[in-house]
């Protein structure tokens, strides 16, 4: 029986598929799409990420959903994260191909095969709403991405009662990890926080972060940072679990500053103890002003909700923003 990810070249898509090789799984066809419009973007280096893994084949995107027929009776779930996930993207027809109509697709299939189906949504669908949990009251998108992410959700909200097998989505907060590395070459804000943050202070000895805004102070934003491996863990729970439906928070629920980011960075790489305090007064943190497309368009904060993801038998607890960020750090410094 095969395992389907999609994106599996991508930074969540290839940590999963390590961790399906980690449980002994290595019957998985990977789906990704490894060319770019634009050829001066070397976009099929993530190629790297599944280089050292094991997978039974690979299949581009574009022809994927053609083959999937010759799959019937022989897969065991479907791991859906490739998508378009530029919010910056404004053409909507791509947008809404590849977040919507392709998924919408896939779901119809799996639900033919009855076959279980763990799909990547957004936190990004909450815009700028101040609650973040998974009701229509607090869904916002700001951004073609968003929307496109947030119709699918509705989409399978709508067929949940009647489904033939499982069926689960999670709202993925800030993640963080290896082998995000690739994203840079498609400018700096599609990387994580901790990623930049890193490039920053080993090129330029120091880590900048916004000033102030919406009621915090210099660095005192705060984001719900999880760590790429708790969502891993979280998506092969939901393989465990298959009785779980839904559409579910995948955050650690617990909101940090980007100071804490920072800091975590600084002294990993320093080996060091130093609050950000004590780094701002050394000069390893500085704060610049807010990129005028950003002013007023700014999240100051989130923070899942993970009720409804607790109340279906998730148990644990997440690595914090201290544990997680010194071990990405470690990793890249490996490298």
């Amino acid at each position: 029986m095969y395992y389907i990810v999609t994106g599996a070249a991508g930074f969540i898509g290839s940590r999963l598929v390590e961790g399906l090789n980690r449980r002994g799984i290595n019957e998985i066809i990977a789906v990704d799409n490894l060319q770019h419009a634009d050829k001066s973007r070397p976009s099929g280096d993530k190629f790297r990420n599944l280089a050292r893994l094991r997978i039974a084949d690979y299949l581009d995107q574009a022809e994927f959903l053609a083959e999937i027929d010759h799959f019937d009776g022989g897969v065991e779930a479907v791991f859906h994260q490739g998508a378009c996930s530029d919010t910056t993207e404004t053409d909507g027809r791509y947008v809404m191909d590849t977040n919507y109509r392709y998924s919408k697709q896939l779901l119809e299939w799996c639900q033919e095969e009855e076959v279980p189906l763990l799909y990547a949504s957004s936190a990004a669908v909450y815009g700028d709403s101040a609650g973040f949990r998974e009701e229509a009251a607090c869904e916002k998108p700001l951004n073609l991405y968003a929307y496109s992410k947030l119709l699918f959700d509705g989409y399978v909200r709508q067929m949940l009662s009647g489904r033939t097998s499982q069926v689960a989505g999670l709202r993925y907060f800030n993640v963080y990890g290896p082998n995000e590395e690739h994203k840079a070459f498609y400018g700096t804000n599609m990387t994580s926080v901790a990623y930049q943050a890193f490039n920053q202070f080993t090129k330029e000895k120091k880590v900048k972060l916004f000033v102030g805004s919406g009621g915090y102070g210099e660095g005192e934003q705060r984001r719900d940072f999880i760590h790429v491996d708790d969502v891993v863990a979280v998506n092969l729970w939901l393989l465990e679990h298959g009785g779980v439906s839904g559409i579910f928070n995948c955050g650690t629920g617990r909101a940090q500053s980007f100071n804490d980011v920072a800091a975590a960075v600084i002294n990993t790489v320093k080996g060091s103890a130093a609050s950000s305090a004590e780094l701002v007064s050394q000069g390893l943190i500085a704060y610049v002003p807010f990129p005028p497309q950003l002013v007023g368009k700014y999240q100051s904060y989130t923070q899942a909700d993970m009720s409804r993801l607790r109340a279906a038998g998730l148990d644990g607890d997440f690595m914090s923003v201290e544990q997680g960020v010194a071990a990405y750090v470690a990793d890249l410094l490996a490298r």
